[in-house]
């Protein structure tokens, strides 16, 4: 018996003392509201203004890591990961429609936490934050958005719609979906040395791809692909920072086209500062996190 009383005194002690070291960014979930398609955990400080972050498509939500980091002393996190990505069950990602079921969620998320959220969102979690700003207008404070495009097609062809794109998507559909799980696993690397020059992060992004349910990357990308919120844009007022990259070796010398691609496509919105990230490909985060971090607390602030 005292042998018992004496491990019950030493595992107390030992909680209270990692609660006492605990750092202000560890990872706690928040359970006001228990959504079925993505998990959230909740860091930084208490009381500050909260800051939702939302990866992009097959990411973790440890993209965020170092970002998060250098918000937590001044900003509560909810850091999101969306079911199906990066080796997470697929829940209700599963079936149905999967980014408009996401955005409903993150609504009643916020709204079931009480939050005025400044929406930080990369690549597909960019299109989302969109899509949440457009549909609940009140949701959203302040929006940051990382590499994303109101309609991504426009990346293949300039005058791309959703009619033209989806023939296109749907074979790309079948293609992914049918592709054995080695020749899948093959393919990533070189898929992501296009998105990311960090070659620490190349490895982390693959294999992120490679751990995502199939059909959830597959679903979710071509709903992505034809998803055109062009003719919304001017009329989401949110204040919003779009961060996007731009790489000399991938996009040549002159970064006049690049320019173009998102200044046109976001010229109708109000509220937008638009900042081109040279030296780096889609995930910023990775290949310039310094210049990331200076522009979104800049923005924020």
């Amino acid at each position: 018996m005292k042998i018992l009383r004496l491990l019950v005194t030493l595992v107390l002690f030992v909680a209270g003392i990692l609660l006492l070291i605990e750092p202000s960014y560890a990872a706690k979930p928040v359970a006001s509201f228990v959504p079925t398609r993505f998990t959230v955990v909740d860091q930084g400080t208490a009381g500050k203004p909260d800051v939702i972050l939302i990866p992009g498509l097959a990411s973790s939500r440890a993209v965020w890591d170092a970002e998060a980091r250098l918000l937590a002393p001044n900003y509560r996190l909810h850091i999101v990961q969306v079911d199906g990505f990066a080796g997470a069950p697929a829940g209700a990602n599963a079936t149905g429609a999967i980014l408009p079921g996401i955005v409903d969620e993150l609504h009643q998320y916020i709204v079931a936490n009480k939050l005025s959220p400044i929406v930080i969102g990369h690549s597909m979690g960019g299109l989302m934050t969109l899509m949440l700003a457009d549909k609940y207008p009140a949701d959203v404070r302040k929006m940051v958005i990382v590499d994303s495009l109101p309609f991504y097609a426009l990346v293949f062809k300039p005058d791309a719609t959703v009619d033209t794109i989806k023939p296109q998507a749907e074979i790309i559909r079948q293609q992914m979906t049918a592709m054995p799980a080695d020749q899948f696993a093959a393919m990533q690397p070189t898929l992501v040395a296009n998105m990311v020059k960090n070659t620490d992060a190349q490895k982390l992004v693959a294999a992120s791809s490679i751990a995502s349910d199939r059909a959830v990357f597959v679903n979710s990308m071509v709903e992505d692909l034809e998803t055109d919120l062009r003719p919304d844009v001017a009329t989401i007022k949110t204040p919003m920072l779009l961060l996007y990259p731009y790489d000399a070796t991938l996009q040549g010398p002159d970064p006049a086209k690049i320019d173009t691609l998102y200044h046109t496509a976001y010229d109708s919105k109000p509220n937008v500062t638009l900042l081109r990230i040279d030296d780096s490909r889609h995930f910023i985060m990775y290949d310039q996190p310094a210049k990331m971090d200076t522009a979104i607390q800049s923005f924020l602030k």
